[in-house]
């Protein structure tokens, strides 16, 4: 299946950004709780805040909420453009690009408190570059399982993802958005990166 290109290159990354805004941990705790997520624990909408207030189960759903939107319209631009090889990398880049942002900047929270991008980014990659994706992962489970520390874990994760994409996509469009991504996650773990220099970082599982 294929599309004009210039027709995809305007509407996909735009219905990128709104599945990207979407904020599943809102809509999840308010649906199933009285919580509200943005005033409770880290005040922030991903899976490790609402495990954190609303229980493991929800947390789980935010994430996988999460994974999807970033993957889901990634995907999609893949199969638009088919089989025109440079056009679908750099449709897929910029709906990958779009979905993250629009997790940061979340358009239906007028563009504040957005999550950290580390899920989203994940959901990109798993259909860009999925060998990255993987190498990504396995160092988020080996830090996570020697520090107990989420944010310690996403932060290695995507430090490795740059370096990961290059050598596993080897090109340009698609490592170029991994060190962008790197880039917002860290910005976004600027007070989990405080706290784990001072040893105040709480581990998996406790409350701030």
């Amino acid at each position: 299946m294929t599309t004009n290109p210039i027709v995809s290159f305007i509407w996909l990354p735009a219905v990128a950004y709104l599945l990207g805004s979407i904020p599943w941990g809102v809509l999840l705790t308010r649906v199933f709780t009285s919580v509200d997520i943005r005033q409770q624990g880290s005040r922030n909408i991903g899976m490790t805040n609402v495990s954190r207030v609303a229980g493991s189960t929800l947390g789980l759903l935010t994430f996988v909420g999460d994974v999807l939107k970033g993957a889901v319209p990634v995907y999609l631009s893949l199969i638009l453009a088919g089989k025109q090889q440079g056009t679908a990398e750099l449709l897929a880049v910029a709906a990958a690009l779009a979905a993250f942002f629009g997790h940061l900047f979340p358009l239906y929270m007028k563009f504040k408190g957005g999550g950290k991008g580390v899920a989203t980014c994940a959901g990109c990659f798993a259909i860009l570059a999925p060998p990255a994706c993987l190498s990504a992962l396995l160092i988020f489970i080996l830090m996570l399982f020697s520090t107990k520390r989420v944010s310690a874990a996403s932060l290695a994760a995507a430090a490795i993802l740059p370096w990961a994409a290059w050598f596993s996509a080897g090109t340009s469009y698609i490592t170029a958005s991994a060190v962008l991504m790197a880039i917002f996650i860290f910005w976004r773990h600027a007070d989990n990166i405080k706290r784990l220099i001072s040893g105040t970082e709480p581990k998996l599982g406790k409350k701030l």
